[in-house]
């Protein structure tokens, strides 16, 4: 009872909803306050970043009826929208302003809306590593 008021209050101070039941690897960054929403059935992987506004969410019907798995070392920038039952590979840059609703491959770069895969382009130098 008492986590559940501590989140409750975190997320009207910070604007950041992401459930305690949410699976979360080992070093998540989050880089600005803001209107962060995270399905409590997502899954996130080690070492990825969350930009301010980002949402990552679930669909409730159709063939993509689920959350997100996101893979390790993945940035997902600001304003980007990720939904559905979907898997995020690993070192995976999403861009601002980006929808996703189908796979993405490791190593590679999602950009705009619709969005594209841009294969070669990675994370690499956008991952903030906290151990």
């Amino acid at each position: 009872m008492i986590a559940r008021i501590f989140l409750h209050i975190n997320k009207s101070s910070y604007g950041i909803q992401i459930p305690h039941i949410t699976k979360i690897g080992k070093g998540l960054f989050i880089g600005h306050y803001g209107a962060i929403v995270v399905s409590n059935e997502a899954v996130i992987g080690d070492n990825c970043n969350l930009a301010q506004g980002s949402t990552i969410g679930r669909i409730n019907k159709g063939p993509r009826k689920g959350a997100p798995k996101i893979g390790n070392r993945v940035w997902i920038g600001a304003n980007a929208v990720l939904v559905g039952n979907i898997s995020i590979g690993d070192n995976v840059l999403i861009a601002p302003l980006s929808f996703v609703n189908f796979d993405v491959p490791a190593n590679s770069m999602v950009l705009g809306n619709p969005a594209q895969i841009i294969e070669g382009k990675t994370s690499e130098d956008y991952i903030n590593f906290h151990f």
